[in-house]
């Protein structure tokens, strides 16, 4: 089944709206669905087939979305690339992923157009935040009419690049069926209609606007308020607007800062979701006290979708995820990978339909990341309380969440060794007020004062996504190691997390 169907239906109302923006008119489902018809009919025209793979690093607009649908329609593989990304990391991508179009902003384009030339890609197109560019310029010659192409639940809908501990990005494959379960979970689970309009501030590169905003919302044939980025007054503003909002942690402490947040401006909502990063618990009290709502926090990554949410209607604990979806197995395991009764603290490991089907080209990485039953094996050490309800209460992996977007430091950590005067260098995560967490990069230099916190900052930023870049940097002789010679990173941390705290960045300008 292609996930597609699932959006586009005989008993849709097609004059419905399904995206409202501020200051324009708003686009019907009959007008975005014509839109994908003709984004596919482009595709054939190029000559992609099913399975094919469409890269895309563009900023969020309408026809980004009909990108995306038109890639589902057509059977192809669409690959969200993160706006962020410098060319450096974009080079890696393509080439791994040998998609059979890029498409990018024009700004992007001649820097990129070179890099597709060069991996041997067939097709680059241009697309930017207001619609112009030749992708549309060949869109917008085609017929409005496309069948959508049939898929099996087991073919690939998306491929989304997770990072890696060896500093190697892998593309998670995440499949018609993975996608579709998720979504007609939640939809049924947070009680989404065609009542309900969503206001989205999310990226759309990211499991959290694209598969869980997004789709539920096609799903229930709801609305969103499309927003290009997330600003708190802006969102406070347009709160009387809608029924629903999801966002990431910062989103929440950032609205708590706004005095115009108080019962009256969120009367309309109904769900306030979180997700993408933990949220502090006290920032679940605060939330309820200002507005009377208790936010709604879930469970997911990248590979999984959604695994666990705290329910609709019923006890939305502050410091848990919530239950495990329907169809969905969660189990808490020890080192040895053998399961852990109520209470106890392990790995949290997931089986169900939501599970991705593997890593792009990395079979053996694959094997490595689930157990002999089917299991994946998430990286979360987590434990479930007495009614079931589950918490995250650390990470086996050595993984940073910052301001929702996952980071690892071993491929920051290459950057900084392959740098002039480094001897070596080990980067941590630290509390963040705003982010959650901080990157912070400690470096041994070749010799004591030749190398400064701004200038390694500044070497990183033509290297790396922005929120990538190290928030501060410290400089030590050596690093602390324990007896096998592997570096003591909660010793790191443990050492700069006051003097982080008292001033979480760095302010390098440049």
């Amino acid at each position: 089944m292609n996930l597609y169907s699932l959006f586009d239906r005989e008993d849709l109302d097609r004059s419905r709206t399904f995206i409202a923006r501020p200051a324009r008119r708003p686009i019907t489902y009959g007008q975005a669905f014509e839109a994908a018809a003709r984004v596919a009919n482009a595709f054939v025209e190029r000559g992609l087939r099913p399975g094919d793979r469409v890269a895309a690093q563009v900023e969020k607009s309408a026809e980004a979305i009909f990108l995306y649908l038109g890639c589902l329609r057509a059977g192809l593989v669409f690959l969200p690339l993160n706006t962020a990304y410098k060319l450096a990391e974009l080079e890696y991508f393509i080439d791994d992923a040998s998609p059979g179009l890029v498409v990018a902003s024009s700004s992007n384009a001649p820097a990129l157009s070179k890099i597709c030339s060069k991996l041997g890609v067939d097709h680059f197109e241009t697309l930017n935040a207001d619609g112009s560019g030749t992708l549309f310029e060949l869109v917008n010659r085609q017929s409005a009419e496309h069948a959508a192409v049939e898929r099996s639940d087991s073919d690939l809908a998306a491929l989304l690049y997770t990072s890696g501990t060896t500093g190697r990005s892998k593309g998670a494959m995440l499949t018609h069926g993975n996608l579709a379960s998720n979504c007609t979970a939640l939809k049924a689970l947070w009680e989404f209609s065609e009542k309900d309009v969503l206001l989205h501030a999310l990226p759309i590169f990211h499991t959290h606007g694209l598969f869980v905003a997004l789709n539920v919302t096609l799903c229930a044939a709801s609305s969103v308020l499309l927003l290009s980025t997330f600003n708190a007054s802006e969102a406070v503003r347009l709160l009387p607007q809608v029924t629903c909002m999801m966002g990431v942690p910062t989103f929440y402490t950032r609205l708590l800062d706004e005095a115009s947040l108080n019962r009256e401006s969120t009367g309309n909502v109904r769900l306030f979701v979180s997700g993408s990063a933990p949220l502090l618990a006290e920032t679940h009290v605060a939330w309820q006290q200002r507005t009377g709502h208790a936010i709604l926090e879930r469970y997911g990554m990248t590979e999984t979708n959604m695994n666990a949410s705290n329910p609709y209607s019923g006890s939305r604990r502050a410091g848990t995820v919530g239950l495990p979806l329907p169809n969905v197995e969660i189990r808490i395991a020890d080192e040895e990978g053998r399961a852990v009764g109520q209470g106890s603290v392990g790995m949290i490991q997931i089986r169900g339909p939501n599970v991705f089907k593997g890593y792009w080209n990395m079979p053996a990485k694959t094997a490595e990341e689930f157990t002999s039953d089917g299991y994946f094996i998430s990286g979360d050490l987590g434990k479930f309380d007495e009614d079931g309800y589950l918490s995250i209460v650390g990470r086996a992996k050595d993984l940073i969440i910052s301001g929702g977007y996952n980071v690892y430091p071993k491929e920051i950590e290459l950057e900084i060794d392959r740098m002039p005067g480094v001897v070596e260098s080990a980067v941590v995560g630290l509390p963040h007020p705003d982010f959650g967490e901080g990157v912070v990069a400690v470096v041994v230099p070749c010799t004591q004062g030749t190398l400064d916190e701004k200038n390694i900052v500044f070497a990183l930023k033509d290297r790396l996504a922005s929120y990538k870049l190290p928030k501060r940097v410290f400089f030590v002789s050596d690093l602390p190691r324990n007896a096998m010679g592997k570096v003591q990173k909660k010793l790191l941390r443990d050492r700069y997390a006051e003097e982080f705290s008292a001033r979480p960045s760095a302010a390098v300008r440049r």
